[in-house]
């Protein structure tokens, strides 16, 4: 691997795990005190907050993609190199599982205390859900779950595609992170019930594998009736299908532009 992709690889690496170690530990802070410290509304924020912490973490040597499905959509409407497609997301997932691992020894003793020791994917008890995310009992897996993933990452990507065009409104140099984050805030607090907003797919299976190593066993990919792969195809459709729908109606309608759009 060439030194200056490894230097964007580690750096996806350690924004991802950035992301994740707050992401993660703030389910896991709600859930272990049964939210005498923390509440869906804290979730949301945090998680916010931790996307514009690892987008400022590696912004400046690997752009932040932070997740598999934009970096995708990147390489199919923005030109990013698809040699680097796969060292990305390798990257993106093993950042997250070692966020996991991360936040599993920080709280290893308030998730005995929590569970009595014995793991579990569903029921009062349940952890599973702190790492990797679950849908609701009435979620169909397809089309209804397909369905609140693509929706949420086309919108996830749209704005990220908006706000990377300078044709458009973008905002002050240094800012965008913040944009981001406040962008997955407004997704999960209008449209993370269904299924909590994965929305990433290095965010959802980088922790799954986690659990399935760590106590959870295999069963965290058959629960929700097979619902692991959702997580993992349905943002990068959605993402790929925004980088069409914005292109159509904004970055090919710019005044003297005749077709072309703007690189991020």
């Amino acid at each position: 691997m060439a030194r200056g992709v490894l230097r964007e690889v580690l750096a996806e690496f350690l924004g991802t795990f950035v992301l994740m170690v707050f992401g993660v530990g703030v389910v896991a802070q709600v859930v272990l005190s049964s939210e005498t410290k923390g509440t869906y509304l804290s979730i949301n924020l945090a998680w916010g907050l931790a996307v514009t912490l690892g987008c400022y973490v590696a912004g400046g040597v690997s752009g932040a993609h932070l997740n598999p499905a934009v970096t995708v959509a990147l390489a199919a409407h923005r030109g990013f190199p698809w040699a680097k497609v796969g060292p990305y997301v390798l990257a993106q997932l093993a950042g997250a599982f070692v966020a996991s691992f991360v936040v599993y020894v920080t709280y290893f003793d308030a998730l005995n205390a929590f569970d009595g020791g014995v793991r579990q994917i569903a029921g009062d008890l349940a952890t599973a859900g702190i790492w990797a995310t679950y849908p609701q009992p009435f979620l169909s897996t397809f089309p209804g779950g397909f369905i609140d993933q693509v929706v949420g990452t086309a919108l996830l990507m749209g704005v990220i595609f908006a706000i990377s065009d300078a044709r458009n409104t973008p905002p002050p140099a240094g800012t965008g992170p913040v944009i981001v984050g406040l962008l997955v805030v407004a997704i999960g607090m209008t449209f993370g019930y269904n299924a909590g907003y994965a929305i990433n797919p290095a965010r959802d299976l980088g922790p799954r594998l986690f659990t399935a190593l760590f106590g959870w066993g295999s069963d965290v990919f058959r629960a929700g009736h097979f619902w692991f792969w959702v997580p993992i195809v349905a943002p990068v459709v959605g993402a790929v299908l925004s980088g069409w729908i914005y292109d159509g109606l904004i970055g090919k309608r710019h005044p003297g532009t005749e077709g072309a759009v703007s690189q991020p």
